[in-house]
């Protein structure tokens, strides 16, 4: 499956450790050169800066042939959105509540930061509650709360 990411779904699986969860989940990702512009802000976090100014080989970089303009949302929600549905994406990675209203107001399918750590939980390929944990140590804007829910749920779905 190929999938679009917006900014804010690198900034915290590079920031907890856990970026290398994409290629495995999913056959193809790309992100539109304004995600690429905002992951290399100098607001992010070094190690984020780091992650885009030498992307690994399953991340690729494409422009949308157009982009049209979200009231409300960043150039690079706005953007992704135009990519993933130019490409037919079948996810589009976004944690904004106004980007994913646009996106799913436009037929896209979306997932979020939490989702995509739920998948790869499922896969065997983290441990969810100690992701959540490093979660709650940044400064992605969550309920602490909602990440415990989601944890208790995970372990109630996936005992014996």
């Amino acid at each position: 499956m190929i999938v679009v990411a917006d900014t804010s779904p690198f900034v915290v699986l590079v920031t907890i450790g856990h970026v290398d969860v994409l290629p495995t989940l999913f056959e193809e990702v790309i992100i539109p050169p304004q995600v690429a512009s905002e992951l290399a802000s100098s607001r992010r976090p070094q190690e984020v800066r780091g992650f885009i100014a030498t992307p690994p080989p399953w991340l690729r970089i494409l422009a949308p042939s157009s982009v049209g303009t979200i009231p409300g949302l960043a150039a690079g929600e706005t953007a992704a959105i135009a990519l993933a549905a130019e490409v037919r994406a079948g996810r589009l990675i976004i944690d904004e509540y106004r980007g994913r209203k646009a996106a799913t107001e436009r037929g896209l399918r979306v997932v979020g930061t939490v989702g995509v750590l739920e998948l790869a939980a499922e896969m065997g390929l983290i441990d969810l509650e100690a992701a959540f944990a490093r979660v709650k140590q940044t400064d992605f804007w969550i309920s602490h709360k909602l990440l415990d829910e989601r944890v208790t749920l995970f372990l109630q779905r996936n005992q014996g």
